[in-house]
């Protein structure tokens, strides 16, 4: 990362900062939805199919014969099974739904992975990852930048080591996932707190007030009138965010705010699999009542026929 991007990544952030936003800042992390699909099984499996794999890697199961799809879903099942028990339980389905649906995170990190990695050895430390990114600032210092360039390298800092869980400032991939997208972390959780909170209290006095809170989202014009989504967040704040009617928002006030406890859509997927597909009734499943469902599961050419039959009929 050079110093012209940096550079036009502090210009961009100026001008953002400059105009008034047409459309609300959301700072709100949800769970994204599994699929687009609508979920009704009676119809199909698709919304399954995108939940189980991934919509890009559900779409290559419809290609594949029902031998061929069993086989596949049949590998699957093993790295589903953690504890090599012979079962998938419930909290492990909901574990390999979450990791098919952060894939896009995966895929972001393997092509920053090269870049950071200067020695090859699989690992980033935070040396490597401070010489790429600021580099060309250590070098050649500029002192109309310092001062945010040296605010920006502290913060990375901050985040990497609460990252990097063993404290040797050495990152493994999934330290390096966490890094970068503290958000999908439990761990990193109070670290998307506090950066946010930083951003908008521009008082430094640790909370959030009413007006920081709607400086965040909306510049004021002293010659327009507020639109009206913004007087509806003067009322979300006042009656919602500020729980305690302090006239300010603190840190568990802010995290309720940004990290709200959504509704489990893989939770829920994986409970409605197991009962799916649980012959026995046990709780648990093994690798032949997945396959013997595997329709459930996976598509193939023969469910996905039978889908176009059905949609046929219909019309």
């Amino acid at each position: 990362m050079d110093k012209n991007y940096l550079l036009l990544s502090f210009s961009l952030w100026a001008l953002c900062a400059l105009c008034k936003p047409t459309e609300k800042k959301d700072r709100i992390h949800h769970d994204p939805q599994l699929s687009d699909k609508v979920h009704d099984d009676s119809q199909s499996f698709d919304y399954d199919h995108d939940a189980f794999l991934g919509a890009e890697e559900a779409k290559s199961f419809d290609q594949l014969t029902p031998e061929e799809s069993k086989e596949r879903l049949g590998i699957i099942v093993s790295k589903i099974d953690l504890d090599k028990d012979g079962f998938v339980t419930e909290g492990e389905l909901t574990a390999w739904i979450k990791k098919t649906q952060r894939k896009y995170v995966y895929d972001n990190v393997e092509r920053q992975w090269q870049e950071f990695d200067m020695n090859q050895d699989g690992l980033i430390s935070w040396e490597e990852y401070r010489n790429v990114t600021y580099g060309t600032y250590l070098d050649d210092p500029d002192p109309d930048n310092s001062f945010n360039y040296k605010q920006m390298m502290v913060r990375d800092e901050r985040r990497f080591k609460m990252a990097d869980k063993d404290g040797d400032l050495i990152a493994t991939k999934e330290e390096f996932t966490a890094f970068l997208h503290p958000e999908e972390y439990d761990y990193m959780k109070d670290i998307v707190v506090l950066e946010t909170m930083e951003d908008i209290d521009k008082n430094a006095d640790g909370v959030i007030d009413l007006e920081e809170y709607i400086g965040d989202m909306y510049n004021h014009d002293n010659d327009a009138d507020e639109p009206e989504w913004v007087k509806t967040e003067r009322e979300q704040f006042v009656e919602f965010r500020d729980k305690n009617r302090d006239g300010k928002m603190d840190k568990e006030e802010t995290k309720d705010w940004i990290l709200p406890s959504d509704y489990d859509h893989a939770e829920a997927e994986a409970r409605h699999l197991v009962y799916e597909s649980d012959q026995n009734k046990d709780g648990k499943l093994t690798r032949e009542e997945i396959v013997d469902k595997y329709d459930l599961f996976v598509g193939s050419q023969a469910t996905d026929f039978g889908e176009a039959l059905v949609r046929h009929d219909e019309f």
